[in-house]
């Protein structure tokens, strides 16, 4: 992002305003516009595209609202319909907890799949055709042409579009060799105070320069990085 943009782009508003947009549709599209606002957040987690938890969040009036988190790490490597097909399970889950009865600890229950259904989405343990409808670790389906398939198809026809997505490590990695680091994060460029000699090692490592036989100390990166070495891989070290 460039100096110019800082003030005028809102990553924040153009992230959590579409999410909104999309629950309210969704709402309105497949349960009646029943469900109440819910906070979303997004959250990062190994084993899951989302999650929901009732009652998570409170105002100091004691008003609660329930949570829907999404892991953005899957933003960039999904379709969008997947990512919003991840938001209406979770709001499932938030239809039962106000409607219905969830079933015990994570367990998708019968009522749970029957509503999935409901609105156009097939449950799926496996995640593919003909796995179980309930269980503790569920996937789902997109129907074609179900109540899901048509609105999100109507959505995403006027332009919706999750627009911030979670880059690729390979950026972070390269912003930490221009700081002066590896992907360990942990790795510093030392220098001899009276030659030309240079060295890559741990942050709280003590070398000594071999021609001057004194302490090496720690260079400092400058805004551009390092343009005249290049530190060794963790393989290399």
């Amino acid at each position: 992002m460039s100096d110019s943009n800082i003030q005028t782009v809102k990553p924040t508003r153009e992230t959590y305003d579409p999410l909104q947009q999309a629950y309210e549709t969704l709402n309105r599209a497949l349960f009646e516009n029943a469900l109440p606002n819910c906070l979303i957040t997004l959250q990062r987690s190994k084993k899951s595209y989302g999650f929901f938890c009732g009652d998570r969040f409170g105002k100091t009036d004691g008003t609660l609202t329930d949570e829907i988190a999404l892991n953005p790490t899957h933003f960039r490597n999904r379709p969008q319909e997947a990512v919003l097909a991840t938001l209406a399970h979770e709001m499932v889950h938030l239809w039962q907890h106000h409607f219905g009865k969830p079933g015990r600890g994570r367990y998708h229950n019968t009522e749970w799949a029957e509503k999935m259904k409901s609105i156009g989405l097939q449950p799926t343990s496996t995640g593919k055709e003909f796995g179980s409808e309930t269980g503790d670790v569920m996937d789902h389906m997109i129907v074609p042409d179900g109540p899901f398939d048509r609105t999100v198809r109507k959505l995403l026809g006027r332009g919706f579009v999750v627009s911030w997505t979670e880059q690729p490590v390979k950026h972070a990695e390269a912003r930490a060799e221009r700081e002066g680091e590896t992907r360990s994060g942990k790795r510093v460029r030392y220098v001899c105070p009276h030659g030309d000699m240079k060295a890559w090692a741990k942050h709280d490592a003590k070398l000594v320069c071999g021609e001057h036989m004194e302490p090496m100390v720690v260079q400092q990166p400058t805004p551009r990085g390092y343009r005249d070495i290049t530190p060794p891989s963790e393989d290399e070290a």
